[in-house]
């Protein structure tokens, strides 16, 4: 039998609240090590005694932008609140945006949604998604300029991409 360690009282929180804090903690310590070294994490978790209510989904993705800046993008249902890290029931999809002559171009990754079940909104310069069905996702996306309100949508094998032409200035 292993020696019981004694463990120091700011790290032994006892209840709901102390392992909500210690997921926050560890969403923290995920985004500075994906800054600092470039990685490309995700995963999930179910918390014991509490079922499909508490299931998360956190994940970073980290690219190299202009000049070799890192970007730092997080998706998944896990998020950081004033009173520690809340799951959604919608989760983030992971989402390109590219600036292309005439026109934007956002590329979703919605896996094992049907096509029937997205809804795109486009309101003055933000871009609104949302699913509806056994896998919800949600994202509201500003966008770097005016577009015209009218917008071209394909979707296949859970890559949705949609084309925004740019109002001319």
């Amino acid at each position: 039998m292993a020696p019981r360690r004694n463990i120091p009282p700011s790290t032994a929180e006892q209840g709901f609240g102390g392992l909500l804090k210690g997921l926050g903690e560890l969403v923290e310590r995920i985004s500075a090590l994906s800054e600092q070294d470039g990685i490309n994490q995700n995963g999930s978790f179910t918390i014991k005694g509490l079922g499909e209510r508490a299931q998360g989904v956190y994940g970073v993705s980290i690219r190299s932008g202009i000049g070799g800046v890192p970007q730092v993008e997080h998706f998944g249902n896990l998020r950081a609140t004033a009173t520690g890290p809340e799951v959604a029931e919608a989760r983030e999809p992971l989402l390109d945006l590219f600036d292309e002559d005439g026109e934007l171009v956002v590329v979703v990754e919605l896996p094992g949604v049907d096509e029937a079940d997205i809804r795109v909104t486009l309101r003055g310069a933000v871009l609104a998604l949302e699913t509806i069905g056994a896998r919800r996702f949600s994202r509201e996306l500003a966008l770097p300029g005016e577009v015209e309100q009218v917008f071209v949508q394909q979707y296949h094998n859970g890559i949705l991409e949609i084309r925004l032409r740019k109002v001319a200035s």
